[in-house]
């Protein structure tokens, strides 16, 4: 028999290399917002070419769906799905009135004050899980999140001083933003960079159905953000000499896509045209300045960095031939195309009852008026709607505060009638209707505190033409930008496909990784990276991405096909999905031959 002692010597063997473990590398998480994988190459990004040939390329990504920012934000920073964090898209019905979007119960959740509203209403923690950058600091690291206005607050929303996470975004040095602690706007001044965040200036213009958007990038905006990261936040760091975590969230090509002015009116060039491009170089300008200054203070042989894009992007298809919204005339919508609001206008048509407008002090929506940013809230009494219509772009939610099986059968049965959509989820408490599949198949369903969609309405999606059909994606938009302007959010693989990479001391080396892979695997990973114990509430979550570290294997996986039961019409919602151990990952949806992606027939 082994005396204690004994015992204790195998204990103490046994525990003895984890004690003496290497802190862990720092990690950069880079996000370039809406960039294409197909768009990237040495002529167009060359430092993101560089760094996915010297790390790992991932070649089978996936963008949370709803393809949105805030969405795909909440993966990254938690490494759970949707169903967990709540956070369904970019704008969402809260059930109550947010004072920081004007008391509108349907705010968009890239801004500083709603996300501070939104947390206190819901137990001080809207996601309900922790996030990586919270976890990181709580464990002694340092932290910083830097660039676009909501996403980067997410990674730290629940510290809103300033003074533990570094938080700079477009609302630095403005009222409502986070405060800037001491220590970084004094590096800052000695840096001669103002405490103030630049406006995004001529880019922040999106013109109107009549005048082009803009044709200049987010240069100026982002080269401040780059110079407080590389001039002030990164010295910083290295003197503490702990490891550290930043996330670099940058607008563009996102923001600039969004208002481009090449292709007022046309599908082409859409997204394709010259602002578009610059705007990726813009993103390639900023990811270089960071990966120059880990190399000019002596950390880049400590720093992993990350590169993602939070969805891919499509250019605006506003045409319809069945929708009554587009029928009707309106000061700022071109004839015949489909104004922003379009889904709460036909749902208070079909439904023949009166239509508001949330963000608009709940206003009622006349004959040949829109809601100002295309939520609605539908019923006799404003106060108590009976449905809300989230308007987001490529795809909209629909809230039913009431619960009615009959008015989602209602809804589902004049939705499935427009040539703009294509497929529909319902929430499973509704119960099965003909044509739609359940939210719970797209990981709707899990721990989350906010409000839960009683449907998820995508749009239809097709090409406009090109050899890589997910680089020249189109899509139908519930959004008050143009035909011819940029969206995503939608289950076109133009918008569910992402950027991934990475390189560093952590990582392969000259590396393609085929395996499915999501922004809910990075949180994951970076968790892992970073060795942070997080104790998860739910359980979607991502997967370690251990095979794109050094002697990781490739993981094998399968694909599936769900498809709904036809509804009277024949229309059947499919989803295609591939799955790694108990992680589910979501290609693309919709109606057969409605969505890029899909195959155009239904299996029968």
């Amino acid at each position: 028999m082994r005396s204690p002692l004994a015992a204790i010597a195998v204990f103490t063997a046994w525990i003895s290399p984890v004690l003496a473990q290497p802190q862990p590398h720092n990690v950069v998480l880079f996000v370039a917002d809406g960039l294409r994988p197909g768009m990237v190459s040495e002529q167009t990004a060359p430092a993101m070419t560089a760094l996915l040939s010297r790390g790992v390329r991932f070649t089978n990504t996936h963008s949370l769906f709803p393809t949105f920012t805030t969405a795909n934000a909440s993966g990254m920073a938690t490494g759970h799905l949707l169903g967990d964090t709540g956070d369904f898209s970019n704008t969402i019905y809260t059930a109550f009135q947010v004072s920081g979007a004007g008391d509108s119960i349907t705010p968009s959740l890239e801004s500083d004050p709603v996300l501070g509203d939104v947390d206190a209403h819901f137990a001080g923690d809207y996601l309900n899980e922790a996030t990586i950058l919270k976890a990181a600091r709580s464990a002694g690291f340092s932290t910083a999140s830097i660039g676009k206005l909501g996403p980067a607050l997410i990674f730290d929303h629940t510290e809103r001083t300033g003074q533990h996470t570094f938080l700079v975004d477009d609302m630095s040095g403005r009222t409502g933003g986070i405060p800037l602690s001491d220590e970084l706007k004094e590096r800052m001044a000695a840096a001669h960079l103002p405490a103030q965040a630049p406006t995004r200036g001529d880019n922040g213009k999106a013109g109107t159905n009549t005048v082009a958007g803009t044709t200049v990038a987010n240069v100026d905006q982002q080269n401040f953000f780059l110079n407080v990261a590389t001039k002030a936040v990164l010295p910083i760091f290295k003197e503490r000499g702990k490891p550290f975590v930043m996330v670099y969230w940058s607008r563009d090509p996102d923001g600039t896509q969004h208002n481009q002015g090449d292709s007022l009116g046309r599908l082409l060039p859409g997204i394709n045209g010259p602002t578009s491009l610059a705007a990726i170089r813009n993103a390639d300008n900023n990811l270089a300045g960071l990966v120059d200054a880990l190399k000019e203070q002596g950390l880049d042989d400590s720093t992993d960095v990350i590169l993602t894009s939070d969805h891919g992007f499509s250019t605006i298809s506003k045409e319809s031939a069945t929708s009554w919204a587009a029928t009707q005339s309106y000061k700022d919508v071109s004839p015949h195309l489909l104004p922003p609001g379009f889904v709460a206008i036909d749902l208070a048509h079909a439904l023949g009852l009166p239509l508001y407008d949330p963000d608009e002090k709940n206003a009622l929506v006349d004959v040949g008026a829109h809601p100002a940013r295309g939520n609605g809230a539908i019923g006799e009494d404003p106060s108590r709607p009976v449905a809300v219509v989230a308007a987001n772009g490529g795809s909209d939610l629909v809230y039913l505060p009431t619960g009615e099986r009959a008015l989602a059968a209602k809804i589902v049965t004049a939705l499935s009638k427009q040539d703009y959509l294509s497929g529909l989820f319902v929430n499973d408490e509704l119960g099965r209707i003909a044509g739609t599949l359940a939210l719970s198949a797209i990981a709707f369903r899990g721990t989350a505190v906010t409000p839960a969609p009683a449907i998820v309405v995508n749009f239809r999606s097709f090409s406009t033409g090109c050899a890589d059909a997910a680089t020249c994606g189109a899509e139908i938009a519930d959004t008050g930008l143009q035909q011819g302007q940029g969206m995503h959010g939608s289950f076109s693989r133009a918008d569910t496909r992402n950027i991934m990479g990475a390189a560093g001391p952590s990582f392969r080396q000259r590396f393609e990784d085929d395996a499915p892979a999501s922004n809910a695997d990075i949180g994951i990973t970076i968790a892992r990276l970073l060795r942070l114990k997080i104790q998860a509430k739910g359980k979607l979550i991502g997967r370690e991405l251990a095979e794109a570290m050094p002697n990781g294997s490739v993981p094998t996986y399968s694909e599936a096909v769900l498809q709904s039961e036809p509804d009277a019409m024949g229309n059947v919602t499919i989803l295609l999905t591939q799955k790694v151990g108990d992680t589910v990952y979501f290609d693309a949806a919709g109606y057969p031959g409605r969505t890029l992606g899909l195959p155009t027939k239904a299996n029968r």
